[in-house]
């Protein structure tokens, strides 16, 4: 401290300046001076003095520090030696070193206090937390270090005003994010403990941090550091990953969608050896533990919570948990908190609850986990928290659990008993006997369990009998519980008695609750209700006050769940009986102590059993909502007449017989909204299939018309090539006719054959189409069978309209087929005449043998014309037969929707078959022009007249073509 020297050496001796006067002067020095390294020495002498004189250096020295941090952003020494200083301001890691001086200088503030008050002094400036912000950038380590221990203190003090400050700065929590990923471990893990400051109580910062990656890290650096092997870093981020999943259901979410709970597994694979359980491994799987009940937490929202727990056990998570529960060597701190883990994966969830129960312990012989852990629970010499654990087990198991409830109940049932092994049932009916108190209740409260919400299970309980002793006939369990509560006066510790007698009382009230059956043979024993009214009528202490109370929410049950079937016990009877001998009044004040007792409201804010001392468990969680349920129904039963309950009766059986007729009514309506709502879907799907089909029609009409100018113009363009061709060949002779080319023309003929057989046989499948056409039956339902079919008046004429529609379709297309009958009429005429001037040119020629085979031919084309012509007349009495189909077709809606759909596919079948003759048409024409010329260019002598007569016939035949689609374009 050579500077420090300078500065106090002016000083006259033995009178040294005191620690205000020389922080002074490093505050002028660190003002005034001009020399970088001058202010660096000055700001480092601060440093230095800010541990002891620290309230002297924060009032005096920190508004240079922060223009330091403003002015010397390019020096990080100084940089450093500045965030140092200030961190030593607001901290409060000095605690003892400050408390210890504060006795010798007599300063009366406290380090805490001290520290709060310059954090809130720095934060009044936000833009300091900017600065702060934009210097954890800087990568050199004299820089980031002491900004991330300073934040951290800021946040320890001021914590929501910095959240709020980073969370609307530009990325500033993307800039403390990067602090992980920082290759330093000592800025790595200072960043985690910034980070747990900077999550701690605000959700929006918590779904930045997830969603910035924070997941994927900390899970990462958990494995690099050994899972739970691991030392305290693997705690901080435990920590860190607690306080972004905790109560915040978009994180639980997004790390379950993320993949990330399959990843957790490993951190539960441990061994056998007692010696690898350190102090820090013991804390990192307890937090491990706690992240996964996090996930799976009772008041998550029961979707998120149901899926986790299918993914672990997916994953194999649950089946490790539970390896660790049947380990030898786990620590017992580890074996509750792993208790309390399991029974919150398998709360509510049929398939991990099956999985459960079929886990054994590794034994000689092996015995199942749930009786092991019920042997754990009625033993007095275990540890409590580990009984409560076993408890808290035990119920999340039978939780909607009808199955699991059928088990555990049929291990009492006397045919099910195996004298050779231990059941769940002889370990329950163990401890509801025996001498300790906690155990009574435990295994009261678990038995009760097993029959929630199921009435099956509570009638086979009563089918439960016990051997009391030798030489007596075996007892109920239900009588032997009545037995105990009746003599329950026997116990010494009266703080045991009354915990035996609470959990026995809570089993009945649960047991008869809902269950009129049991009600009966409890009534049926002539001393329960007397004892019931003893003691609810006494005046006892306050401790037997939760006792009475429960005494009378018992025999209010019996009153509200009696079906009268005991004449001496009847719900009128009863309620004399309380009126007598109890008073309305004075009963309702008894069945209120159970609320009002101070541990009723604790037992019902979550669902595990949570006591600080076996004497303080008497409610449990369950049996808070079955008093909620019952106590204002047994107030109004008690208070309602004979007269009234029956004109309740009376008016619930009509309420149930018209629910019977809703109902049934409801069902119908049901049925008929689906036959509507199918109707409308078939009838869109037909209008939508018929604008359809409209639409392609009129496209195909189009194409036909272009097609049909397109042959107008090649035919025109082909007569007048022809016409001149033969003006200039007049004197070509057919002397020298190869025979190669005869036999090009035979072949040319023999494929004119076989287009027509083509043409015969699409003219056929054209019969046939008709014929299926005439099979169809059309009809119009009458209006009584679509009123008895549930279809309205007005679907029907919608219907019969659509009817209509297709008898016009169907007139169009007979139209249209006649037009096509007049076409192949003419197209015929045109064969018959390119044949005859074939025939004659080839007699012309010398009238070879060539020649007769192709009039023998050519005779045959005219038979199979002739076919054709007699085939289109069947075709003409084929169509008047449909029509008189038709006209007498009667079918019902269904039939008729049907048919419509096929006249609309067999239609545009009709029209791809008409769009197919007419190519084959024009092709066969061009084929036979072709044939023409080929007949000229070798010197055969085609007759002028008859092909310009063809050609008049043609265009006229085309004339009419285009009147006729002017006529069908017009209908």
């Amino acid at each position: 401290m050579n500077f420090l020297r300078g500065v106090m050496g002016g000083q006259a001796t033995g009178s040294q300046p005191s620690g205000a006067e020389t922080i002074h002067k490093l505050c002028d020095r660190v003002a005034s001076s001009t020399l970088l390294d001058d202010r660096r020495d000055a700001v480092r002498a601060l440093k230095s003095l800010s541990k002891k004189y620290r309230v002297e250096v924060g009032n005096q020295a920190m508004d240079h520090l922060i223009h330091v941090l403003k002015t010397d952003r390019s020096d990080s020494e100084i940089i450093g030696y500045a965030l140092d200083t200030l961190y030593n301001i607001v901290s409060s890691d000095l605690e003892e070193e400050e408390q210890a001086d504060s006795e010798e200088e007599n300063t009366t503030k406290h380090s805490d206090d001290v520290g709060s008050q310059f954090a809130e002094i720095f934060m009044k400036d936000q833009e300091n937390v900017t600065l702060l912000l934009s210097i954890l950038e800087e990568f050199d380590f004299h820089a980031r270090w002491p900004g991330v221990k300073l934040l951290t203190a800021l946040l320890k003090h001021q914590g929501s005003q910095v959240q709020q400050i980073i969370l609307v700065s530009p990325m500033g929590v993307s800039r403390l994010m990067d602090l992980l990923a920082d290759s330093r471990e000592v800025i790595r893990n200072d960043g985690l403990l910034l980070l747990q400051q900077l999550a701690k109580g605000n959700a929006a910062i918590q779904k930045i941090v997830a969603f910035e990656n924070a997941f994927e890290r900390l899970l990462d650096i958990i494995t690099e550091e050994g899972n739970s092997d691991g030392g305290i870093v693997v705690e901080d981020c435990l920590l860190l990953l607690n306080n972004l999943l905790k109560n915040n259901n978009s994180n639980q979410n997004f790390f379950k969608e993320g993949s990330y709970i399959q990843r957790m597994k490993p951190w539960f694979e441990v061994g056998d050896d007692n010696s690898g359980w350190s102090a820090q491994k013991v804390t990192n799987l307890h937090l491990m533990l706690q992240l996964v009940r996090v996930l799976v937490s009772p008041v998550n929202p029961p979707g998120a919570t149901s899926s986790c727990q299918k993914t672990m056990f997916q994953c194999g998570l649950l089946q490790q948990l539970c390896t660790i529960l049947m380990a030898t060597g786990v620590p017992a701190d580890i074996l509750t908190e792993t208790i309390n883990t399991v029974s919150e994966v398998i709360r509510g969830s049929q398939t991990n609850q099956d999985y459960f129960a079929s886990v054994s312990a590794p034994s000689n012989p092996p015995r199942p986990a749930i009786v092991v852990l019920l042997m754990s629970m009625v033993n007095e010499r275990q540890p409590f928290v580990l009984r409560c654990a076993v408890l808290y087990c035990f119920q999340c198991f039978l939780y909607k659990n009808q199955k699991g409830q059928g088990e555990i109940v049929a291990t009492l049932l006397p045919s099910t008993i195996d004298a050779n092994s231990i059941s769940a049932g002889q370990l329950l009916c163990g401890g509801l006997f025996s001498q300790d108190s906690l155990s009574n209740w435990c295994a009261a409260v678990a038995l009760a369990h097993a029959l929630l919400e199921n009435s099956t299970q509570k009638e086979q309980l009563l089918r439960v009998q016990l051997a009391t002793s030798l030489g007596n006939p075996p007892v109920s369990l239900l009588q032997q519980c009545t037995n105990i509560l009746s003599q329950g006066d026997k116990i010494d510790r009266r703080g045991s008695k009354v915990q035996t007698r609470v959990g026995l009382l809570m089993l009945l009230c649960t047991w008869l609750s809902n269950c009129p059956i049991a009600v009966m043979h409890f009534l049926h024993n002539q001393a329960n209700v007397p004892f019931l009214t003893a003691q609810i009528s006494e005046n006892l202490s306050e401790d037997e006050h939760l006792v009475q109370g429960l005494c009378a929410l018992l025999l209010g049950i019996c009153i509200y769940f009696n079906d009268n079937s005991l004449e001496n016990y009847t719900k009128e009877k009863l309620k004399q009986l309380i009126e007598k001998r109890i008073g309305k009044e004075n009963f309702i004040e008894k069945l209120g102590y159970i609320s009002k007792h101070e541990l009723y409201s604790k037992a019902g804010q979550k669902p595990q059993p949570s006591f600080s001392t076996p004497e303080q468990m008497l409610f449990d969680h369950e049996f808070t909502k079955l008093v909620k349920e019952l106590e204002v129904l047994i107030i109004k039963s008690i208070h309602k007449s004979s007269e009234d309950e029956k004109k309740e009766e009376e008016v619930k059986k009509t309420l149930e017989q018209h629910d019977s007729i809703v109902t049934q009514y409801k069902e119908l309506i049901r049925e008929q909204d689906t036959q509507i709502n199918e109707l409308n879907q078939q009838v869109m799907s037909l209008t939508s299939q018929n604008e359809h089909l409209q639409s392609s029609v009129m496209q195909q009409q189009l194409q036909i018309q272009q097609h049909k100018d397109q042959y107008n113009l090649l035919k025109v363009q082909l007569g007048k090539d022809s016409h001149h061709h033969n003006s200039h060949n007049e004197t070509v002779q057919v002397n020298g006719i190869q025979s190669e080319e005869v036999c090009s023309l035979r072949e040319q003929v023999e494929d004119l054959k076989k287009q027509t057989e083509i043409l015969k046989g699409q003219l056929e499948e054209r019969d046939y189409v008709i014929e299926s056409l005439h099979s169809g039956q059309l009809a119009v339902m009458p209006r009584e069978q679509t009123a008895s079919d549930g279809i309205t008046e007005d679907q029907t004429s919608h219907l019969r309209k659509e009817l209509e529609s297709l008898q016009s379709q169907l007139q169009s297309q007979s139209a249209q087929i006649s037009k096509l009958q007049n076409e192949k009429r003419e197209l015929r005429h045109k064969l018959e005449k390119a044949t005859a001037a074939t025939s004659s040119a080839s007699g012309d020629s010398g009238g070879t043998a060539n020649s007769s085979d192709s009039e023998v031919k050519i005779l045959g084309l005219k038979k199979d014309v002739d076919r054709l012509k007699e085939d289109v007349k069947a075709l003409t009495e084929s169509k008047a037969s449909m029509e008189q189909q038709l006209a007498s077709a009667n079918s019902t809606i269904a039939i008729l929707q049907t048919d419509k759909s096929k006249l609309q596919t067999e239609l545009s079948e009709s029209k791809k078959e008409q769009d197919d003759l007419l190519v084959l048409l024009a092709d066969q024409d061009q084929k036979i022009l072709a044939l023409k010329s080929r007949l000229k260019e070798l010197g055969e002598p085609v007759d002028d007249e008859d092909e310009m007569e063809s050609g008049d016939q043609d265009d006229d035949v085309d004339d009419s073509h285009g009147d006729d689609d002017e006529e069908d374009e017009q209908s």
